[in-house]
């Protein structure tokens, strides 16, 4: 079961962060958005697990209704938040009840790609995932802060810093280097403290959304090294201390 389960949280992830449109997002009430979305749910389902299996049908099939519900919600975090915990509680469903499904795909003899598709799914998560999360969370913050301030920033570099935060504290926890994220912490806070020092809602605002980010990639990682453990190992030594 863990190896049908790490390949279908791989085609989760892919499908729903890296294979999916904005024009698929903002289509989503429409038929040939779901359809479409629907479509490249079924793909990598079975470029993940190497084969057709019934049971993916099933899965595309909740994965576009869970959507379709998410879509006529008022979004937000939690509508967010929601819609992966129903997503990844179909993907459990269906690997319990079909655990051989990666037994009986073409990588079924690649004992070492399952734990590498929990490593990129975790890698996704942390990183693509926790953009949108954060992004999410702080948005009604953000919406408060004066303009003089949001313009002064460089146009997507809170994301691109955000990616790569979480990026190396992702794999920081992963090599078996977690101290490393309180260096990581110390490094921003010290390159912050100028600028937001004399301004206290862009303090408050930079702590919340640091502390958002870091929290989430911990999260993420140490729960992609609860599920490595459960699968074949990589062969890659632990990076020493």
């Amino acid at each position: 079961m863990p190896e049908t389960l790490a390949a279908l949280l791989f085609a989760h992830v892919l499908a729903d962060f890296v294979f999916q449109t904005a024009w698929m997002v903002r289509h989503k009430r429409r038929a040939d958005g779901l359809a479409l979305h629907g479509l490249v749910v079924l793909a990598t389902a079975m470029a993940a697990t190497g084969g057709f299996d019934p049971g993916l049908l099933w899965l595309t099939a909740l994965h576009v209704g869970i959507d379709a519900l998410k879509a006529r919600s008022k979004g937000g975090l939690a509508a967010f938040m929601a819609d992966q915990a129903a997503h990844l509680a179909v993907i459990a469903a269906l690997a319990f009840g079909r655990p051989d499904i990666w037994a009986g795909g073409l990588w079924a003899g690649a004992t070492a790609l399952p734990a590498l598709m929990a490593v990129a799914a975790g890698a996704i998560l942390a990183t693509r995932a926790g953009g949108f999360a954060v992004g999410l969370l702080m948005g009604p913050f953000a919406a408060r802060l004066p303009e003089a301030i949001t313009a002064e920033s460089l146009p997507g570099a809170g994301r691109v810093i955000g990616l790569l935060e979480r990026g190396l504290i992702f794999a920081l926890v992963l090599l078996g280097q977690p101290e490393g994220v309180g260096l990581l912490i110390a490094a921003k806070s010290i390159l912050r403290f100028g600028a937001v020092r004399d301004d206290r809602a862009l303090s408050e605002y930079v702590i919340i959304g640091t502390l958002a980010s870091f929290g989430w990639a911990l999260v993420v990682a140490y729960a992609t090294l609860s599920g490595l453990a459960a699968l074949p190992p990589l062969g890659i030594r632990a990076v020493a201390p």
